[in-house]
C-alpha cells in the first residue's frame, strides 16, 4: 500500500492529490489521508472503499429493465453502450448522457497526426442522481462516490463480446468498478496492460494518456466508470 503525499492546493472544497508524473486527482476535503495501491504505472486501486460485486449485478439486472442498452443496428454497431447514472438538470432526457462521448483525441490513419473528436463537455453539470433508479444498489453506489470523488457523467458501460475501443486520449482520468468481466477483458494505457478483476473495488485509470479496451471474451463486459473532475 502506498500513502501518498498531498499536494497543497485546496480548491472548491476540494483536495488535489499529486504523485509519480500522474495527473492529479481530487478528493473531497474527508479524504485528506486516502491510501492508494500502484497496479501499475497507470492505475491506482482506491483502498478506502469497496462495494458488494453480487449487489451491482442485481442494479444492472434492475437498471436494463428500465433502460435497455441499445440493441446492434444493421450495420452492426451500437448506437451507444452506455447507460448514464446522473444528469444535467438543463438536459430535457435524463438518460441523454449515456449518448454522448464527449471530447478525445485520436490517431486514426497512417498519418500518425493527433485528430480532435467531439466538443467539449462539461461533466461537473452532472449532479443530478436519476430518481427512476433510486431503489436500485447503484443509489449507494453513486453517493459513496460523491463522498469521496470530484465526479462529472457516472455510466454504466457495456462491450460485447470480441470488440475493442479507438486508441484515443481523455481529458480526465476514470474511475472503474467492474461488475461483469472475463480473463480477455483488458484495459491498455500507453504501452502496458491490465486486466480490472470484478471484486467490488475502485481502480482508477490515466485515461489523459493514450489508451484503449478491449473485451477477447465471449461474454458481455460490464463497468461502472465515473469521469473524475480534473
Amino acid at each position: 500500500m502506498i500513502i501518498l503525499n498531498i499536494e497543497k492546493s485546496i480548491n472548491k472544497g476540494y483536495i488535489t492529490l499529486g504523485y509519480n508524473n500522474m495527473t492529479s486527482i481530487k478528493l473531497k476535503n474527508t479524504d485528506l489521508i486516502s491510501s492508494f495501491t500502484n497496479m501499475n504505472e497507470y492505475v491506482q486501486k482506491y483502498e478506502n472503499i469497496s462495494f458488494d460485486i453480487e449487489k451491482m449485478r442485481e442494479a444492472v439486472d434492475q437498471l436494463i429493465q428500465i433502460r435497455p442498452f441499445e440493441q446492434p443496428q444493421k450495420e452492426g454497431l451500437l448506437k451507444s453502450n452506455a447507460i448514464c447514472l446522473n444528469y444535467d438538470e438543463k438536459e430535457l432526457d435524463e438518460w441523454f448522457g449515456g449518448n454522448i462521448r464527449g471530447k478525445y483525441w485520436t490517431k486514426p490513419d497512417s498519418s500518425f497526426e493527433e485528430m480532435e473528436r467531439e466538443p467539449y463537455m462539461d461533466e461537473s453539470r452532472y449532479t443530478l442522481f436519476n430518481a427512476k433508479l433510486n431503489d436500485t444498489y447503484f443509489k449507494h453506489v453513486y453517493e459513496t462516490l460523491s463522498e469521496h470523488f470530484a465526479i462529472g457523467r457516472c455510466r454504466i458501460i457495456k462491450m460485447p463480446p470480441r470488440t475493442t475501443l479507438s486508441w484515443h486520449r481523455d481529458p480526465e482520468k476514470r474511475i472503474h468498478i467492474s461488475i461483469k468481466t472475463n480473463y480477455g477483458s483488458r484495459m491498455f494505457i500507453e504501452d502496458t496492460g491490465f486486466h480490472i478483476p470484478s471484486d467490488g473495488n475502485i481502480y482508477i485509470t490515466d485515461n489523459t494518456k493514450y489508451h484503449t479496451a478491449i473485451n477477447g471474451g465471449e461474454e458481455d463486459r460490464i463497468h461502472l466508470v465515473a469521469t473524475l473532475l480534473n
